[in-house]
């Protein structure tokens, strides 16, 4: 048996009676996944995005797989989507138009925002806050006010909301409206009032609420992320409808799922209610299947790099546990929803590469996508890319890519590097390698944001690397920083599709608390607890989650008295009978959290509990199983090729694997090129792959 893998091949017959589909869409491809049940293996292939219409590219990637993998439509148990829809919808300023309801007195949150400054002495100042979701005379202040205490000390002026609700929807056209009122958190009545004159007046206008939302105190914070639910609403609401009304029609269930940005899954009806779930959905995906290999693997601590064709993703895991962040941002926009803490930069594939105006070689931000594309795919690109200077230089092979969705021709790379080589006087081997530096070393800045800035010392992490480009950039990024090891997964082009299958299904909701742990009012903390679990309860019902499957954990937001932001602190003790021994205990284990995070501790200053979290979780009923890799005899070269590499100042020529030749134990001494059809591997000079038990290559600087 040769060929290391976790996968049956594209040409292999695979028939299942019972079939779970991953679909991820990324800047320039769709990346597809399909899972027998009952024998856990799996087929996987990639098609091109398509931004102008995503929908189509979905339909184009399943319709290929239930090819390949002889699926019948009605097989298909679940489909679960990773998507950027609702990401590019706010960073294109693409959303739909929108109005703002609000308590009278506080017209102008969303345009004051907080009086921080991350430039202070920027004299061009542009506005840092939202400012485009809605125009001011679209936010509209209606008559009621609630309490700090909960307690309604005005009553709902529904005169007031008919007569803005009317201006709204019949003067301004507006399709979604945000119901923002004071306090609304402790006590909902009047927004829930406000959804219900809203709906019988105008039912087809979308209503987001921000006791739904984000039931959270900071009326900047809680005002934003409800708006951006309400400005991505009807744009999710048309993609999904888009998708489940089709998937209808073939399967003839409703099987749709959707990752979310905290790493689990739900049902596209869920979402469909609350789209701000969706903002990190694609990128979480992609931890998740690096997480998976990291698990297999034994090691605790690792970085994702996801390199696709627009953009790279980089998360922490530590301690085997995802970084999350309670105060999520899209954009330089806070966004407060509990999503993966990943930091992205505009650096893929596809990353374009042009000579700015003082005649500097730049890379990126911009790129190609997947129409026109690189100048190489053959579609109309001219300009260069990441993607051409890699075939440049040597390291992709000419001809067929992607499973043959793409001919890769290195003529057409050649002339759109040479578009910017001759302004720049330089030779266009060189201009091609320039391009790889340029790109590997905003990587390298971007890696070590992630470990040296927190403290942590790369030298004891591993980076798993995926994407397409993923294994070229990360090797080189090696030379450059002293990591552990690089390791490349079986199938790293779909990593992200493979994670959505490795998902949890998780709900989970926030209850506001409010309250010191020294003084604790343990009877309101059991009416949180039992708030939370209630919601989450019906929650569960609707999504199809089985509730003796389900694990809950709770969680909570804690502070020290006087401070501006929040710590996540496990709360195990919630589910069980409550005492001040309880809140004692929560205490000391958020000082332990605080002194990790901030090197102190402050024992002697009260202690807050902001808001309660309660997390159901239920482990898939099935995962991508990955096959050991064979033993035997040392894969051969397949053929040498000549590359170009910095430490030899030119070209070399180097071995050529097919991955799939390669077995458990092999070692292959740098450089060398492994080929596969989902992406390729490039070891540099100096370094060493091993594969290992898995499949795994684990690429390490050789000694």
């Amino acid at each position: 048996m040769t060929g290391a893998s976790w996968v049956k091949n594209e040409q292999e017959d695979i028939h299942t009676m019972s079939t779970l589909i991953g679909i991820d869409i990324g800047g320039t491809f769709t990346d597809v996944v399909a899972l027998d049940a009952q024998s856990g293996a799996v087929t996987v292939t990639k098609v091109p995005s398509t931004p102008s219409e995503y929908s189509d590219g979905f339909f184009h990637g399943l319709e290929k797989i239930q090819r390949m993998a002889d699926i019948d439509p009605h097989d298909i148990l679940r489909l679960v989507h990773g998507t950027t829809v609702a990401t590019n919808a706010i960073l294109e300023k693409k959303g739909s138009r929108i109005g703002i309801l609000t308590t009278k007195g506080f017209r102008d949150v969303l345009i004051i925002g907080r009086g921080t400054r991350s430039i202070l002495y920027n004299v061009n100042f542009d506005s840092e806050t939202p400012d485009f979701l809605c125009p001011r005379e679209l936010i509209r202040e209606v008559g009621e006010r609630v309490n700090a205490q909960g307690e309604i000390q005005e009553s709902l002026n529904e005169e007031d909301v008919l007569r803005e609700v009317d201006f709204l929807v019949k003067e301004q056209g507006v399709t979604s409206i945000a119901v923002c009122y004071l306090f609304s958190f402790f006590n909902a009545a009047n927004e829930e009032r406000t959804y219900e004159i809203i709906k019988e007046r105008y039912p087809e206008v979308r209503v987001s609420l921000s006791c739904r939302i984000n039931p959270r105190f900071r009326e900047y914070e809680r005002t934003v992320v409800t708006a951006f639910d309400a400005y991505i609403g009807p744009v999710m609401d048309s993609y999904l409808s888009k998708l489940e009304n089709r998937l209808e029609e073939t399967t003839g269930e409703r099987v749709l799922q959707l990752m979310q940005s905290r790493g689990g899954i739900t049902s596209a009806a869920m979402c469909a209610q609350r789209p701000v779930l969706t903002l990190l959905s694609g990128p979480a995906a992609g931890v998740i299947g690096g997480r998976t290999i990291a698990n297999l693997m034994g090691r605790k601590d690792v970085l994702t790099l996801d390199l696709g064709g627009t953009s790279n993703d980089v998360a922490l895991i530590r301690d085997g546990k995802i970084s999350l962040s309670i105060d999520g941002m899209i954009g330089s926009y806070p966004c407060r929803q509990a999503m993966m803490d990943i930091s992205t930069i505009g650096a893929g594939g596809g990353s374009i590469a042009w000579v700015d105006d003082g005649g500097w070689l730049r890379v990126g931000p911009q790129s190609a996508g997947s129409y026109p594309g690189p100048a190489c795919y053959s579609k109309g690109g001219t300009k260069p890319t990441y993607t051409d200077a890699s075939l440049t230089l040597g390291y992709l092979k000419p001809g067929s890519f992607a499973g043959g969705e793409i001919q890769l021709n290195d003529k057409l790379a050649l002339d759109a590097i040479k578009t910017i080589s001759e302004p720049l006087g330089m030779d266009v081997y060189d201009t091609a390698a320039a391009i790889h530096r340029i790109m590997h070393n905003r990587m390298a800045d971007q890696l070590r944001l992630a470990t040296v800035k927190r403290g942590y010392d790369p030298r004891n992490f591993s980076i798993i690397a995926f994407g397409g480009a993923g294994p070229i950039a990360a090797c080189r990024i090696l030379s450059l920083i002293d990591f552990k090891e690089v390791i490349i997964p079986p199938t790293p082009g779909v990593m992200a599709a493979i994670g959505l299958l490795s998902a949890n299904i998780e709900h989970e909701e926030v209850v506001t608390v409010s309250m010191r742990t020294k003084d604790g009012d343990l009877e309101q903390l059991r009416k949180c607890i039992e708030k939370g679990l209630s919601m989450c309860n019906e929650k569960c019902a609707r999504v199809g989650m089985d509730r003796q499957q389900v694990k809950v954990s709770f969680s909570a937001e804690m502070r020290y008295v006087g401070q501006s932001y929040e710590l996540e602190v496990p709360f195990p003790e919630a589910g069980e009978a409550l005492s001040e021994e309880s809140l004692r205990s929560l205490e000391e284990r958020f000082h332990h959290i605080h002194e990790g995070a901030y090197k102190q501790a402050f024992r002697e200053v009260p202690v807050e509990l902001i808001a309660l979290r309660v997390l159901f979780t239920q482990a898939p009923s099935a995962v991508p199983s990955i096959r050991k890799a064979p033993t035997g005899p040392w894969g051969q070269p397949e053929s040498t090729r000549r590359a170009f590499f910095d430490e030899y100042g030119g070209w070399a020529d180097c071995d050529v694997y097919d991955r799939k030749v390669l077995v458990a134990d092999q070692c292959i001494l740098g450089p060398a090129v492994i080929q596969q059809s989902d992406t390729t591997t490039v070891l540099y000079p100096g370094q060493s792959a091993k594969v290992d038990a898995w499949g795994n290559l684990v690429v390490t600087m050789s000694k």
